[in-house]
């Protein structure tokens, strides 16, 4: 199937009376849903503002202003909903996607690890590969060490444990009993 001239044009009209991708691609035929979408894309006919949705909403909300509060209001979705719904925990709500070279935020004390494995791990990352991602094998450690928005970012290389993606020092840290993970939240 090609994209006509004609097949474009009815596309286009579709989309802006506000026909769904899969209704498009049923009256095209020979094309699928994706299809469409994709096409839709390429077009730049993403945007609908003004046009008529193809089913009535139940309800309408105020008109939203401008995009900018729009983000606001979206990122503050979650947190509501975890007010109003117990289920979800608040941190989940806090959660954030931090864009690479950015601070990170406080991570979990260093209490919460055995000083003895604390101690073992910084021994061990002293002597080891320190490869890059290129160099990861399904035998070498694979415990990322710093940054990875930065130059000095590497992974530790040391023979994995046996049917573990980290060496026997950092299998200490990443992987504790359930008993110790019980015990930190009382």
């Amino acid at each position: 199937m090609s994209w006509t001239d004609e097949r474009v044009e009815t596309l286009k009209r579709m989309w802006s009376e506000g026909q769904s991708a899969s209704q498009i691609a049923k009256e095209l035929g020979g094309v699928t849903r994706n299809a469409v979408i994709g096409k839709v894309h390429r077009l730049g006919l993403s945007n609908r503002a003004g046009a008529a949705p193809a089913a009535p909403a139940k309800e309408k909300a105020a008109p939203k202003p401008a995009a900018q509060p729009a983000r606001a209001e979206a990122a503050e979705a979650p947190k509501a909903k975890a007010e109003a719904d117990p289920v979800i925990p608040m941190s989940a709500a806090r959660r954030a996607i931090i864009p690479a070279g950015q601070p990170l935020p406080p991570q979990p004390s260093a209490n919460e690890i055995s000083p003895e494995a604390l101690a073992k791990v910084s021994e061990v990352e002293k002597g080891s590969k320190k490869i890059s991602l290129m160099e990861l094998t399904e035998r070498t450690c694979k415990w990322p060490v710093g940054d990875p928005a930065t130059d000095d970012f590497w992974f530790c290389g040391l023979p994995v444990q046996q049917g573990k993606p980290y060496c026997e020092a950092h299998v200490g840290v990443a992987f504790q009993p359930m008993s110790s993970r019980r015990d930190r939240r009382r």
